[in-house]
């Protein structure tokens, strides 16, 4: 399993902003912070506010910040919105699945079963819990 930039990047975003607690951050900030592409921030800040976990704020003093607790933002969620796609291998899609041996293969079973596995380990933690040591986080975070 391999998860996108996206995916990354908003957790990433998320991190930041559960670390600044009612502060308004821009998309640079967090961009310089967490060494990523400012460009590509825009677009995960833009689906994060999309839906729901952040509100952006225009003008002077505008910027992002979180419209939710860290502890009712869970992670599990957080991936399955933000990726595009969980087929981990052809014949998840049935419409573009060639494989010959789909109709009698267990790996997709096993690879499913794998998958939601995978889903409910990450179902079970918060952003408040990637956030158990935040003085050492912030300390990361200080240029």
């Amino acid at each position: 399993m391999h998860l996108t930039r996206f995916t990354d990047n908003a957790l990433r975003c998320l991190t930041y902003l559960a670390l600044h607690p009612g502060k308004t951050v821009t998309v640079g900030e967090i961009a310089r912070r967490m060494a990523l592409s400012e460009d590509h921030l825009v677009k995960v800040v833009q689906r994060l506010a999309h839906l729901g976990y952040v509100e952006t704020l225009r003008g002077r003093g505008g910027g992002v910040r979180l419209l939710r607790t860290p502890e009712n933002i869970s992670v599990g969620e957080v991936v399955r919105e933000t990726e595009e796609s969980f087929r981990l291998v052809e014949c998840f899609d049935p419409e573009s699945n060639t494989c010959p041996i789909a109709p009698s293969c267990a790996l997709a079973g096993v690879l499913d079963e794998a998958l939601t596995a995978f889903n409910c380990v990450l179902d079970r933690y918060t952003l408040a819990d990637l956030l158990k040591s935040p003085k050492k986080l912030v300390k990361l975070l200080i240029a």
